[in-house]
């Protein structure tokens, strides 16, 4: 699946003024994370286990 056919979402602690945040597309078996200020078009991503991503967002909670 291309990068431009997900469908991207931020989350709700980014700041309103754009531009500058983690972006994640969730898919079937795969988690698809892009920083939308470096790569708006999703040209590059990084894809994680839906494991790891939960793993990674425990971490990031606390």
């Amino acid at each position: 699946m291309s990068a431009e056919a997900l469908q991207w979402f931020k989350s709700t602690y980014s700041g309103s003024e754009g531009g500058q945040c983690l972006e994640v597309a969730v898919t079937p078996g795969v988690i698809h994370v892009r920083d939308s200020k470096q790569h708006p078009e999703g040209s590059s991503t990084l894809r994680l286990a839906p494991r790891t991503w939960a793993r990674f967002a425990e971490f990031a909670a606390r």
